[in-house]
């Protein structure tokens, strides 16, 4: 089943141990260090900053059981869909001190964070698909908080660099499964320690792990060398 593919991992762990690395590099920056450019296209290392403490606007909605009301909010503003939401959330913060921004981030993801190891692994959220359990939605930020570790260039030690993939295939996996509908293409995938074989429509490919987490949040470059008709079918996280 599914749910297998994470029972060895604790969502919430994973998540404070995402933001504490965000935030080591955050606080470590020069203003040359906020300019350069992150992996997101058209956003700085500054940007993905101010992306993430807008995030969080949603995320307390999520606590609170407050999304509609949130929804209702933005359209009235003029925004409208993830993207829209996400360079709003941006732009409104460009021009705020970056101390203030890095403080905002970090009391609100604390925040967040807090209240859904308080409610536990099953307690349901309040998010735009509906109910979904507070473990579940962890396992999504969690990856979120990687990626965008990555996207800024965050060091990630020899140490725990294995484990960390580990969970991200595991994630990238479980997502998969779960999105999965009657009438589009099954995304089949056979794991061994070194490889991942993906089947979709017939076509297949074999990727690395770190391959597979990058394909599946929309990171693997094109010069990879994986039909990019199985990339767009392993792009399930971002």
């Amino acid at each position: 089943m599914a749910d297998d593919l994470l029972k060895d991992y604790d969502p919430f762990d994973i998540f404070d141990a995402e933001a504490a690395r965000l935030d080591r590099f955050f606080s470590g920056l020069d203003e040359a260090g906020w300019s350069g450019p992150s992996r997101c296209d058209g956003w700085s290392v500054r940007d993905v900053l101010g992306h993430l403490a807008g995030e969080e606007l949603y995320n307390h909605a999520c606590l609170d059981g407050t999304v509609e009301d949130l929804l209702a909010r933005l359209s009235a503003e003029g925004v409208g869909g993830y993207n829209d939401f996400n360079e709003w959330s941006v732009r409104r913060r460009r021009d705020l001190p970056v101390g203030e921004v890095l403080e905002e981030w970090r009391v609100k993801n604390g925040e967040t964070r807090r209240r859904m190891r308080e409610l536990g692994p099953d307690a349901p959220l309040d998010t735009m698909a509906g109910p979904y359990p507070s473990g579940l939605q962890a396992f999504h930020y969690d990856s979120e908080y990687a990626t965008h570790a990555d996207d800024v260039g965050a060091p990630v030690s020899a140490d725990e660099a294995e484990g960390r993939t580990s969970w991200r295939v595991a994630v990238g996996r479980f997502v998969l499964a779960e999105q999965f509908e009657p009438g589009r293409p099954e995304v089949q995938v056979e794991q061994t320690a070194e490889q991942i074989r993906v089947s979709v429509d017939g076509i297949g490919a074999t990727l690395t792990p770190a391959q597979f987490v990058e394909a599946t949040v929309g990171r693997l470059p094109a010069s990879g060398g994986v039909d990019p008709r199985v990339v767009a079918a392993l792009r399930c996280l971002a």
